[in-house]
């Protein structure tokens, strides 16, 4: 955390006045995690989707078949479901599509890295989370990833793998914390960069219009 004072302030009283406005300040940093990363969708044709860091058109078909999502010309992501659907239907198509695709690339990066690290991850899952990527249970052995990451690039995904099973050699976000990333990932600061910069907040208008 950084703080702004002016410079005939001493440390003490800056210090002094961070402590009394503390529970304020642990206030506005959970809102703000709490945000929304990206706006709220309403599942039309023409509304911006992303998959793997890339920016597609939804296009909503009806069909009399079971519910299914496919991508399609690199430029869109077709959406199939009944006549009518509601918004919620869609939204849980789409969902199942993105965690299919997870649980088809988690395990691969989790092969990899277990050598590379030294440990044994027991079990792996997929959640929707609003304020973390992932989490890890240390004496379980176990990793809970976000749902959200199928819609950012790659290497995101590998960062937030790697970093839950790194806590599994060290609790704490502390310098020996790093180091393993540093040794494993050296890449890691840039994309966690990426992933605190989001995907975007607020769509152009003529994207909710059908192509």
């Amino acid at each position: 955390m950084r703080v702004a004072a002016p410079l005939r302030l001493s440390e003490e009283a800056i210090r002094a006045a961070v402590l009394s406005r503390l529970n304020w300040i642990r206030k506005q940093q959970q809102k703000f995690l709490g945000q929304e990363r990206i706006s709220p969708r309403a599942y039309v044709s023409g509304e911006s989707h992303y998959y793997l860091g890339k920016r597609y058109r939804l296009r909503i078909h009806s069909t009399t078949q079971a519910g299914h999502v496919e991508l399609s010309h690199a430029r869109f992501i077709d959406l199939y479901c009944r006549q009518g659907a509601n918004k919620d239907h869609k939204e849980r198509l789409l969902q199942t599509w993105h965690r299919q695709n997870l649980q088809e690339r988690i395990p691969e990066l989790i092969a990899r890295y277990e050598p590379i690290l030294r440990v044994k991850v027991a079990e792996w899952g997929i959640k929707r989370m609003k304020t973390r990527w992932g989490t890890c249970n240390i004496q379980a052995r176990r990793i809970w990833l976000n749902l959200d990451l199928a819609q950012y690039p790659e290497p995101c995904l590998e960062y937030v793998v790697v970093h839950e099973m790194t806590h599994l050699l060290e609790r704490l976000h502390n310098d020996r914390f790093k180091g393993i990333l540093d040794r494993v990932m050296p890449h890691w600061r840039q994309v966690k960069s990426k992933l605190k910069e989001g995907l975007p907040l607020v769509l152009p208008e003529c994207e909710n219009k059908t192509p």
